[in-house]
């Protein structure tokens, strides 16, 4: 089964890490957190990436910037902003995005 990349941006450190560990939980999906974008953007440049999701405490202007930025760079990537609801809310979010995609 193919593991799914995932880039979690957030300014929010204890929700940025409860969805890292939410996200790390599952088998096939593996997650990087970051709270700065353009260290988030360096490390986009360098990996494929699957999944980018957006948490809590990004100006609109930068989650704007970044998202354009992403889609640009990796036309394939998901780019889904997630700013709660639980675990099982972000679950069906990532595998509804892919369903739709035809990623899964």
């Amino acid at each position: 089964m193919k593991t799914f990349e995932f880039l979690i941006l957030g300014k929010n450190e204890p929700i940025l890490e409860i969805l890292t560990r939410l996200v790390n939980a599952y088998e096939e999906w593996n997650a990087i957190p970051f709270n700065d974008e353009n260290l988030a953007q360096e490390y986009f440049l360098k990996n494929k990436i699957d999944i980018v999701l957006l948490s809590s405490g990004i100006e609109d202007h930068i989650e704007k910037q970044f998202t354009s930025f992403c889609i640009k760079t990796q036309p394939d990537v998901e780019v889904i902003e997630h700013f709660g609801g639980g675990s099982g809310l972000l679950r069906s979010e990532i595998l509804h995005r892919l369903h739709l995609k035809g990623k899964i």
